[in-house]
């Protein structure tokens, strides 16, 4: 049995993950959990899905730039084709200075994170993007 957190929204609610055999079998509330003491709404319940269901989705849509059409990709071709993005905006928008103060930063992506986002990837993205040079870094929950 593994503690986490539930994905969902920005409660942060404890789940207790059972693992077997190297494969997620059951997620229940966890009742140490001070947020939610072992309750677990709907989706939160429903969370084993995400792991084991049917419907996961282990491919990407995309769409090629003026194309009409969205054509299949596997995950690594589009972490590729991202990290690509990320290295050439940087490439094109990097600011060494500007009016002759140092800032070594890009204008080239931004950041918008949304309310389903708890706590913890908010940080983590907030250090990614920062990491990366980004300083346009905003969440909808802020908003």
């Amino acid at each position: 049995m593994v503690k986490s957190v539930c994905p969902y929204c920005a409660v942060g609610c404890g789940q207790d993950i059972f693992v077997k055999g190297g494969k997620v079998v059951q997620i229940e509330g966890d009742p140490d959990s001070p947020v939610s003491r072992g309750r677990l709404c709907p989706k939160g319940s429903a969370s084993l899905q995400l792991t084991t269901g049917g419907s996961r989705v282990y491919k990407v849509k995309y769409r090629r730039p003026f194309g009409t059409e969205f054509e299949d990709l596997d995950l690594d071709t589009a972490m590729d084709m991202i990290a690509d993005r990320v290295l050439a905006a940087r490439r094109q928008g990097w600011q060494w200075d500007v009016d002759g103060d140092r800032t070594r930063r890009t204008l080239g992506f931004a950041s918008l994170g949304g309310a389903t986002l708890d706590n913890e990837e908010n940080y983590l993205i907030k250090k990614l993007f920062t990491a990366l040079g980004a300083i346009q870094i905003e969440n909808q929950a802020r908003i």
